[in-house]
């Protein structure tokens, strides 16, 4: 009788398999990671939409008026206009895991702190341009680590980040695209995706007239 022989796979073979496998995982993290991202960012732009929508009815309830400086704008929107406090947390932003997502959680999210009158409510018809001028975006320092002022920029967020307070650090790059963009909602309440580098400047350029009342009212 013959008998048949049993072929198994060579080393060269195993290798070849292997190496193989591994260069299609690099094509396709790069397209996993991106799609990651813009599902990330799209979560983002739909937390900032539900604050800006909710921050319309309260002025609304409150003769076109912001929130007061002594108050914790988070605390006037919760839970009377947004249901849920995660909104107030970005999907870029690391939470640990011993963190319950109620109100005591930090925020990500900064209110300009230049949309106060002093130390009266800022109305909403002292705004010149609404739909340039930030009320909302990201204030965590998404590095981890101490975040600094932008040049010239009076950044969202002061104070302690709990609840009780003012949200606090300062995000020192945008939280996707590398770093290199932001959302951001604006005080007509459309959200914006913007560079970082737009997002940082409030000096009016030849190429940027509207970037003073970006940050001021």
């Amino acid at each position: 009788m013959e008998k048949k022989a049993s072929r198994s796979f060579t080393v060269i073979e195993l290798l070849v398999v292997i190496t193989t496998i591994a260069i299609l995982a690099l094509i396709a993290y790069p397209a996993y990671t991106s799609v990651q991202e813009r599902a990330k960012a799209t979560a983002d732009i739909n937390n900032l939409r539900q604050i800006g929508l909710a921050t319309q009815m309260y002025m609304n309830d409150n003769d076109g008026a912001l929130f007061p400086p002594s108050d914790s704008w988070m605390k006037d929107l919760y839970p009377k206009y947004l249901p849920a406090w995660k909104v107030f947390q970005s999907p870029f932003d690391t939470r640990s895991s011993s963190e319950k997502g109620d109100a005591t959680t930090p925020v990500s999210y900064g209110f300009n702190a230049n949309a106060y009158s002093g130390t009266a409510s800022l109305l909403s018809n002292k705004i010149t341009n609404p739909s340039v001028f930030i009320l909302f975006a990201p204030a965590q320092p998404f590095t981890g680590t101490a975040a600094t002022t932008a040049p010239g920029v009076t950044v969202l967020g002061q104070g302690s980040n709990k609840a009780l307070s003012n949200p606090g650090g300062i995000a020192t790059k945008g939280d996707h695209s590398n770093g290199q963009r932001v959302d951001a909602c604006m005080a007509d309440f459309h959200v914006e995706n913007m560079l970082w580098t737009v997002f940082t400047n409030n000096t009016n350029s030849p190429s940027d007239s509207a970037a003073a009342q970006r940050w001021s009212p």
